[in-house]
């Protein structure tokens, strides 16, 4: 038997409330690979899992969310992964559609996990999980679109949230000039240790203005944000440059004009990080191994257990939450 944080809906209410129960293995999902998860993280996605309807993601009761979880195989029906492996998952609707990473033990298919890449240890990959890794998508489609330092300022909007920080640290240590938005003037030292040289308040640049064109000032944009900002930002991006679009936090609308596209040839790239291709997913886990500093990451970390996984929820859907959460499920 084993601890996991299940979600039950109350028939009555409609209404799902998460309390920690004690499972046995053959509880799991049918998959080929079982593994004993060593750490979690909290996710936006988390929150609206943990939230009483689900946030329209969960459509299963009882149910595990978590939708990263890092550890070790603990038996598996696939030759790909043996005993003893580190694996690390992220994406596939794990979580939301299929038991997550909010337990002790986890059974997932084979094709979801990848191997935990030398150089990052399960904590320092929880540390990274799906944000981490969405702004190593980012920046890597930013840099095959032509990104180079030296090119001029790269916008991170929603800097100091979880895909904010990664992206941050990222583009600081590869030689980039960061500018994070934030709507928080608490978290500007925190981005300054980052390694930001630039801190623009969220107001400046959350309103759409009438100019189809403003002047250009950036060379890059990791965006978290969607919306309004998502709209001014892409009015100011320079000739040729790029906006990974990775968040909806301001809004899903996206109310622009075509004008950047056809005058400057500006480029808006989707990263999407649930369905990435196998081979994708390792080059981007690679290059976390050795483009992000770990002292960086670790300031990012707010340590959790699984009881305290509810609050944490709540608190990421309200924009409470800085940096990253580690969730040491054995704790």
């Amino acid at each position: 038997m084993f601890n996991a944080l299940i979600m039950n809906k109350d028939e009555e209410s409609g209404l799902a409330s998460a309390t920690i129960e004690q499972i046995g293995l053959d509880q799991l999902p049918e998959a080929e690979v079982t593994v004993a998860v060593e750490y979690s993280t909290v996710n936006y996605k988390d929150g609206l899992c943990l939230s009483p309807k689900g946030g329209g993601l969960v459509r299963k009761y009882p149910h595990i969310p978590g939708i990263d979880f890092a550890g070790t195989v603990e038996s598996s029906s696939d030759e790909r992964y043996k005993p003893g492996d580190k694996v690390v998952l992220t994406g596939w609707r794990v979580g939301e559609a299929h038991w997550g990473g909010y337990t002790q033990k986890a059974r997932v298919r084979a094709d979801w996990l990848v191997p935990l890449p030398e150089g990052l240890d399960a904590r320092q990959a929880m540390a990274v999980g799906t944000a981490g890794f969405t702004a190593m998508l980012s920046v890597m489609a930013l840099e095959d679109h032509g990104l180079k330092p030296g090119q001029g300022p790269i916008l991170v909007t929603g800097a100091a949230g979880g895909v904010g920080s990664v992206a941050t640290a990222i583009l600081a240590n590869l030689g980039y000039d960061v500018a994070g938005v934030t709507g928080r003037p608490e978290t500007e030292a925190y981005l300054r240790e980052l390694g930001a040289t630039q801190i623009v308040a969220r107001d400046e640049i959350n309103e759409t203005v009438k100019r189809p064109l403003e002047s250009e000032t950036w060379a890059g944009c990791i965006d978290a944000v969607g919306g309004e900002m998502l709209a001014r930002v892409l009015g100011q991006m320079k000739y040729g440059a790029s906006v990974a679009s990775v968040g909806l936090a301001g809004g899903a609308a996206l109310p622009a004009t075509v004008i950047p596209f056809l005058l400057r040839g500006v480029n808006l790239l989707g990263i999407d990080s649930v369905m990435q291709p196998y081979d994708n997913r390792l080059r981007a886990w690679q290059r976390l191994a050795t483009d992000l500093p770990m002292d960086k990451l670790e300031a990012m970390v707010q340590p959790a257990t699984l009881s305290d996984l509810p609050k944490l929820g709540a608190d990421i859907l309200a924009g409470q939450v800085k940096g990253r959460v580690v969730v040491d499920v054995n704790a």
